[in-house]
């Protein structure tokens, strides 16, 4: 990899470092948001043992590692994307000797690695102290679970750059960025698991990326996927990292013609 890209990790990761604060109260207000997933979903379970082919401890864990994994993955491309679109400061960075989409996405892993170890980690150790969640003994299962958050990331952030070009051919892309955002948690299985979809919109919801995001790297942190199933996943997550780049490519090409034919 190129040292300038490495130097884009590095220069993100101090930029969030100097908002730590913002990230330690984070740990709390996620804290607070899996309580209430936790009282929530005790309630709904009463004295069923399983639910969805989730027991208890499993549904616990799970609520924490999917919304744990979300600080991760979790990034504002589309934004900084539009923003640039917007001001006119991405034409500048196009002249300049690197790949602007994969700038974006160096900084985005910069952010990730910087809440991985400062928010997703740390925050993982405060849940467990306070609600009964179940952590895998399997060194196996956690070196696959960072690998599949990994996919999460990237796949999480195709979206957003996709949802971000939009602002080449629309006016304003906000509504379309709120929209992805509530489409990626209700979707991806943050606020509620696939398995508790219908069985027509778990259907669809095979057909996209959502359940590559979030819902398939917990189940297999939880031991809902093991074996085989933990594979399959893996690889319906690099699927889909390799159909998401087609697309982007695509409205990339596009949006630099764009963007020539309005600027002469």
């Amino acid at each position: 990899m190129n040292s300038a890209y490495l130097d884009l990790i590095r220069i993100r990761f101090l930029m969030m470092l100097a908002y730590r604060v913002n990230y330690y109260s984070g740990i709390i207000i996620y804290a607070i948001n899996i309580g209430a997933y936790y009282f929530t979903w005790k309630a709904i379970y009463g004295n069923a043992e399983t639910l969805a082919g989730f027991t208890i401890g499993q549904m616990t864990t799970y609520v924490a590692v999917s919304w744990m994994a979300r600080a991760f993955y979790f990034n504002n491309l589309d934004r900084e994307i539009a923003n640039d679109i917007r001001d006119g400061s991405v034409a500048v960075q196009m002249t300049r000797p690197y790949n602007y989409l994969l700038v974006k996405m160096m900084q985005g892993f910069g952010e990730g690695l910087f809440r991985i170890s400062l928010f997703m980690l740390p925050g993982m150790i405060v849940v467990s102290l306070i609600f009964p969640v179940q952590l895998p003994t399997d060194p196996f299962r956690w070196v696959l679970f960072f690998v599949m958050i990994w996919f999460s990331f990237l796949i999480n952030s195709q979206l957003n750059i996709l949802t971000g070009l939009f602002a080449f051919f629309v006016e304003n892309n906000e509504g379309l960025m709120r929209m992805k955002r509530v489409a990626v948690d209700l979707f991806s299985g943050v606020i509620i698991p696939v398995a508790f979809f219908p069985l027509w919109a778990k259907t669809v919801l095979e057909w996209t990326p959502f359940p590559a995001i979030t819902y398939l790297p917990s189940s297999v942190f939880t031991g809902r996927m093991s074996g085989a199933e933990a594979w399959q996943a893996l690889l319906i997550q690099v699927i889909w990292f390799a159909v998401l780049i087609v697309p982007i490519l695509a409205m990339w090409r596009a949006s630099r013609r764009r963007l020539f034919v309005q600027g002469g």
